[in-house]
C-alpha cells in the first residue's frame, strides 16, 4: 500500500509544476489535459477556456511521487491541515531549499537548529503548500 499526495492548484497546476522543477528537481512523470480526456466532463462541470487546465499529472521529487491537478480550475488553490515534509541531506542544503521554497511565499517558521534536527524550518510556497524542511542529526 502507498498513500501519495494529491494536489488541486485550481488553475496553476502548470506553474507550480515548473516551479517545483527550477526549485526542487521535480520530473514530470505524466500530464493529461481536460481536452484529452476521451470521456466527454460533464456539461458545468469546469469553467469555460479549461481545455488547456491540467486533468491529472504525476511528478517525482526524489524518491517520491505527487499526483497534481488543475481541480476545477476555481483560481483560489486551499491547503490546509498537512504539509509536505522535504528532508534535507546538509543545512547548506535545506537553507537553499528554504529559500527557493519561500520565494513568493511566506515563513511559517524560520530555519534553524532544534533540539531534533540541525536545521528545521516551516514555509508556505506561493502557491499555499506547506513545507517542512529537515536535517535531521
Amino acid at each position: 500500500m502507498q498513500v501519495q499526495p494529491y494536489l488541486f492548484f485550481e488553475g496553476r497546476c502548470e506553474e507550480a509544476l515548473e516551479f517545483y522543477r527550477t526549485t526542487l528537481g521535480a520530473k514530470v512523470t505524466m500530464l493529461m489535459r481536460f481536452k484529452e480526456n476521451p470521456e466527454p466532463q460533464p456539461p458545468g462541470m469546469f469553467p469555460p477556456g479549461s481545455d488547456d487546465k491540467v486533468m491529472h499529472a504525476s511528478f517525482t521529487i526524489g524518491e517520491t511521487t505527487l499526483m497534481a491537478s488543475d481541480g476545477r480550475a476555481t483560481g483560489s488553490p486551499v491547503f490546509q491541515g498537512f504539509s509536505l515534509s522535504l528532508s534535507a541531506p546538509t543545512d547548506a542544503e535545506a537553507q537553499r531549499l528554504f529559500s527557493a521554497l519561500g520565494d513568493g511565499g511566506q515563513v511559517q517558521m524560520p530555519l534553524g537548529k532544534t533540539f531534533f534536527a540541525s536545521s528545521f524550518g516551516m514555509v508556505a510556497d506561493r502557491f499555499g503548500v506547506s513545507w517542512m524542511i529537515i536535517v535531521a542529526p
